[in-house]
């Protein structure tokens, strides 16, 4: 079985988004953070008394958010523009097409409670589009941190960047993956995990830590897995990608995502067309609306779970 994650020895990386944020303001002025009544959900609260003239709430007003914080980055601010990811990606699709990437206003798009993290509030809550969504429009970053490390650096990056950015974040406390983080961070370059020869397992999100739970679980059965953080979506870590075509003898896709259109199609797509045959599978929510339960419930339910996915890679490699 795998190990269950003691939650109250971990900070969610929104809480991590919050404290980067906050340390990057106190040197920059222009970082500006413009909320839709979401700055409570977005760990912002502290951010919010800090930093009153550096923050902007607009209300529960999703396309006015993306339009301010598109005006706010054309006059120059680093601007931080946060929502629940379902409503971000959906109600402002025109205008994260339009008003941010069209215009190439560098806006750092902040999906919070993504993916199925709203739980029993259902289907109408979940986020399991945006990537889908968000890979068809061009001249946008696409990342989703799996850990405190990956979120701190994203977040940096993403001040620094002069390109609009989404960012996508969950709700629960997320363990570190590594006991040390040496990793040199990059938007578009994988993160290595673990290695093996056997399988490689490409996750996103909180999809990874499960992931990495399967690879331990596998490992006593003496199945070898490669894990992978792929933290960034688009543009997608293709050299990587090839590198564990040529090296394992299949390849496993985990998302928290609908299995149309996420990472596990931008995988299979690169590797169809570049010719590499190997057993692959996509392990995501399939294209149904969701149980009800709350959001390990949900992701149980469909195998995103150390288990869950120890027994599809098992069922793959037979």
């Amino acid at each position: 079985m795998a190990e269950q994650i003691n939650t109250n020895s971990y900070k969610a990386n929104l809480e991590i988004f919050s404290e980067t944020l906050q340390r990057l303001a106190v040197e920059d002025k222009n970082i500006v953070a413009v909320t839709s009544d979401s700055r409570g959900s977005g760990k912002l609260v502290p951010y919010g008394k800090k930093f009153p003239e550096q923050m902007v709430e607009v209300g529960i007003a999703e396309q006015n958010l993306v339009g301010v914080a598109a005006g706010l980055a054309s006059c120059g601010k680093k601007v931080f523009a946060v929502s629940p990811a379902c409503f971000l990606t959906a109600r402002a699709l025109e205008q994260i097409k339009n008003d941010v990437a069209y215009s190439d206003n560098p806006v750092n798009l902040i999906g919070i409670s993504a993916g199925v993290s709203y739980g029993a509030l259902g289907s109408t809550h979940h986020s399991l589009h945006d990537y889908a969504a968000l890979r068809a429009i061009n001249n946008i970053i696409i990342v989703a941190p799996a850990d405190n490390f990956e979120t701190e650096k994203a977040i940096e990056l993403a001040a620094a960047t002069d390109k609009p950015v989404y960012l996508r974040f969950g709700k629960k406390p997320m363990p570190p993956l590594k006991e040390i983080n040496e990793d040199v961070f990059a938007f578009g370059k994988g993160r290595v995990i673990c290695e093996g020869d056997d399988v490689a397992i490409i996750a996103t999100g909180e999809a990874v830590y499960p992931a990495l739970q399967a690879a331990q679980q596998l490992k006593l059965q003496n199945i070898n897995a490669t894990v992978i953080s792929m933290h960034t979506i688009k543009p997608l870590d293709t050299a990587l990608i090839a590198t564990l075509a040529q090296k394992c003898k299949a390849i496993v896709t985990v998302e928290e995502h609908s299995v149309n259109g996420g990472l596990g199609e931008a995988c299979a797509s690169y590797l169809l067309q570049n010719g590499y045959a190997k057993p692959f599978k996509i392990i995501g929510i399939p294209d149904e609306y969701t149980v009800t339960g709350s959001q390990t419930e949900i992701m149980d339910h469909y195998g995103i779970s150390g288990n869950g996915i120890a027994e599809s890679i098992e069922s793959l490699i037979k």
